[in-house]
C-alpha cells in the first residue's frame, strides 16, 4: 500500500469511528467514511493482540492489504475504511480472507 493509502494517525481513526458507519461479519468489522475531494480511498488496520502473536496479527495484515491491492480498482476512492479482525480471522488463509472481505465490503456498499 502506498503512504498515501494508510491511516495513521489516531485523529483519523477517531473520525472515521465517530462519522462513519460500521458492517460487520464473524472475521471483520468495516467502518467506512465518506470524504470528499479525496483522490483515492485509505485504510487503517486494528488487529488486536487477543488474536495471536506478533506472527499471526502481521499475517492478517498482510493479507488484507494485499485483497485491498487486488480490489482496488473496483472501491470506491472517496472513502475511508477502518478494518477491524475479529478472533476468527486468525484461522483464515489468504482466499478466504479476501472473500470474506469481499462479503463485508459489498454490505458497506464500498464497490463502484
Amino acid at each position: 500500500m502506498k503512504k498515501e493509502q494508510r491511516i495513521k494517525k489516531n485523529e483519523d481513526f477517531q473520525k472515521v469511528f465517530k462519522r462513519g458507519k460500521s458492517v460487520a461479519n464473524r472475521q471483520f468489522v468495516v467502518y467506512s467514511y465518506r470524504r470528499d475531494k479525496q483522490q483515492q480511498f485509505r485504510i487503517g488496520l486494528s488487529v488486536g493482540k487477543k488474536l495471536g502473536n506478533a506472527v499471526t496479527r502481521n499475517r492478517i495484515k498482510r493479507y488484507i492489504r494485499q485483497s485491498f491491492l487486488e480490489m482496488k480498482d473496483d472501491i470506491k476512492n472517496d472513502t475511508d475504511y477502518v478494518i477491524i479482525a475479529r478472533h476468527q480471522a486468525a484461522t483464515l488463509d489468504f482466499h478466504e480472507t479476501k472473500k470474506s472481505l469481499q462479503h463485508v465490503l459489498k454490505i458497506a456498499k464500498a464497490f463502484k
